[in-house]
């Protein structure tokens, strides 16, 4: 025999081989007893799980091409009170074929198909699981006769529905589109889970491993590894938990987000107000107990800001509290939200103001700084206490290096029938009062060092509805300093020599003064000015009258006074300060500027004299007289020299 014809008869042998055992299979397909496999079934689950599963549908058995047995419409988990923990439309069994060719029925691995899972968390605290869990540490005891089962349960296309209550509410949440990998401790002691599901609408990878499966059913320490990642969020965690004498976590802690505004909405914490909340990174070591997380060995960044410190967490009543420290902090992107101008930067938003989000938490935060950004003011060395309780947020300076001084005080936003109130009680103590006014209010004519206190509220549906209505009063003292944009000593001077010859256009330059205070009353958007006075080496400044916030414009009186006159008497002009803030105009009084005219004397005798017609001619003529021609020679005789206040 050639070898040839021995591999042919060997081929033939194994295939013969093959042909038996397919046809074996299919013939035990037939002969399997559907009720054995059933009850052998349940008993490996029972002693694998310690549940008692209940087959209520058809069930299929199939030997080719592998061993499977098909449960439909399974229960699982029954707490009692007639409502299972899980409900599958189809269990599906793969069956070891050794053991079964020996007759023995023994699972490989189990899958469920459309499993609904269902966790129901009681008032007390406790959830429909808390039996099944004993039943299961039970289960997974040491037993020496208990020879290997199945290691591996797979979930395919599963819900998870949580009840919860909160706030005296049932709160429904639903976790689908479950595909996960268990991998059951039948062998090592630990648990292991690998797979995807969807949570309001955004899909999460997800991975989760006990170390001692069996001591962390028992209320015993074990560790624990959690991975989640999202398009919004990404998060993990590695530590230990125990659940005796009450359940409590500890390690290291990670998350991650591209916005932390979006990540919150998304998962229901709630929505937060203003601007910014960009990407956000923390790092920190935690320990979860009775409802409360705390964060030690922070490190967070939020819109590139990054901070150390403490972090508190209470997850029942959705309380943050905390003490940060940072080297540098741009608050820039959290008021960028608020507009206070509207676009045409003259007059004030009158777009509704929101507030969503002020009254989803509360909040208790110590923050310091070694600077400070805030739009365009810049604040050296600050402390700062924000709070948050029942839509009201309230922010503390204790002190602030600000503006080359110092600054305090405190500033509120409450969220009131539909609208804002707003408070503020500031003050600033020996600041740079150009940059001081001008990163603050934009108020660029006022140079010096001085103080500035401010003690204002007000409400409305829009900026302009809060103008309005504010009311309060403002202080402001000033020393060696100046009004920049205006003359005022030139002024007086040029018509202090010629009344009537028009003062010109005086808003450059500056006017020097040695003390310069201010003291507004402000009711409902009127502000009145009872004294402001300013004192220079060459002018005296007082000023009184009326300026209305919602409006912008002035209506003042005033006298300017010029000390250093070149007559022995002091030269006094009255005049009005009228029109918008941003480009008001400066008016001296008439009357009295043609009372000192010489030349307009005739006109205010002519009209006391009701002979005004050829008075106001003689005036007229003498101020629109051209001058004498420069070619023609000089007389001999000298003229007598005219008055010196003559026009």
């Amino acid at each position: 025999m050639t070898a040839a014809t021995g591999l042919k008869r060997l081929a033939i042998a194994a295939a013969a081989l093959v042909v038996a055992i397919v046809v074996t299979l299919l013939g035990l397909s037939f002969f399997v007893p559907a009720a054995s496999v059933r009850k052998a079934v349940i008993k490996e689950i029972h002693a694998v799980t310690g549940l008692d599963p209940i087959l209520r549908g058809d069930v299929s058995v199939s030997l080719f091409p592998s061993g499977t047995v098909s449960f439909h419409d399974v229960l699982l988990g029954n707490d009692g009170n007639g409502e299972p923990a899980v409900v599958a439309d189809e269990l599906t069994a793969h069956l070891r074929y050794f053991p079964l060719l020996a007759g023995r029925i023994e699972i490989a691995d189990l899958t469920l198909v459309r499993p609904a899972i269902t966790v129901r968390f009681l008032p007390s605290g406790e959830s429909n699981w808390a039996g099944l869990i004993q039943s299961l540490a039970k289960a997974l005891q040491p037993d020496p006769g208990r020879t290997a089962s199945f290691s591996e349960i797979g979930i395919q296309d599963g819900t998870v529905i949580i009840h919860k209550q909160y706030d005296g509410k049932e709160v429904i949440d639903r976790l689908s589109d479950l595909d996960f990998q268990l991998a059951w401790p039948s062998i090592s002691r630990s648990f292991g889970a690998n797979g995807r599901f969807v949570w309001r609408d955004q899909p999460i990878e997800a991975s989760f491993t006990l170390g001692d499966f069996l001591s962390a059913l028992s209320g015993e320490r074990s560790g624990i590894k959690l991975r989640l990642s999202g398009a919004l969020l990404k998060a993990g965690f590695d530590g230990a938990m125990s659940a005796r004498p009450t359940m409590r976590i500890d390690g290291t802690l990670s998350v991650e987000s591209p916005s932390l505004r979006e990540a919150m909405r998304w998962s229901g914490v709630g929505q937060l107000p203003f601007g910014g909340f960009g990407r956000f990174t923390l790092r920190a070591h935690s320990g979860i107990a009775n409802g409360v997380v705390s964060l030690s060995s922070v490190n967070v960044e939020l819109d590139g800001n990054m901070a150390e410190g403490v972090i508190t967490l209470s997850t029942d009543h959705r309380t943050v509290q905390g003490t940060l420290a940072a080297d540098a902090l741009d608050l820039t992107p959290y008021v960028s939200g608020v507009h206070i101008l509207a676009a045409n930067e003259r007059s004030w938003d009158q777009l509704p103001i929101s507030l969503d989000g002020l009254a989803d938490f509360d909040l208790d935060l110590r923050l310091s700084a070694a600077n400070i950004k805030l739009g365009s003011a810049q604040l050296g060395r600050t402390a700062v206490t924000t709070t948050m309780h029942n839509g009201k947020l309230d922010v503390t300076i204790g002190e602030s290096q600000a503006f080359g001084g110092t600054a305090r005080g405190s500033l509120g936003l409450a969220s009131v029938n539909g609208g804002a109130a707003v408070t503020s009680h500031l003050q600033f103590a020996d600041v740079d009062l150009a940059s001081c006014l001008g990163q603050l209010f934009g108020v660029r004519r006022l140079e010096g060092r001085g103080m500035l206190s401010l003690n204002l509220e007000g409400s409305g549906t829009s900026v302009m509805a809060v103008t309005d209505t504010l009311s309060g009063t403002a202080n402001l003292t000033a020393h060696h300093g100046a009004l920049a944009g205006i003359d005022v000593e030139q002024l007086l001077r040029r018509l202090e020599r010629r009344p009537l010859s028009g003062n010109g256009d005086f808003r450059t330059g500056r006017t020097p003064f040695d003390q310069l205070a201010l003291a507004v009353k402000i009711d409902h958007g009127e502000v009145s000015v009872d004294d402001m006075h300013m004192t220079g080496p060459a002018v005296r400044v007082a000023i009184g009258g009326q300026v209305s916030v919602p409006t912008r414009d002035l209506d003042l009186k005033g006298v300017a006074t010029l000390v250093s006159s070149e007559t022995a008497n002091e030269f006094d002009l009255p005049f009005v300060v009228q029109g918008q803030w941003d480009d008001p105009i400066m008016l001296p009084d008439a009357q009295s500027l043609i009372r000192r005219s010489g030349a307009a004397a005739p006109l205010l005798e002519s009209i006391k004299a009701r002979t005004a017609g050829s008075a106001v001619r003689s005036v007229i003529d003498k101020l629109l007289a051209s001058p004498p021609a420069t070619t023609t020679p000089a007389p001999a005789s000298t003229p007598a020299p005219a008055p010196k206040n003559s026009e």
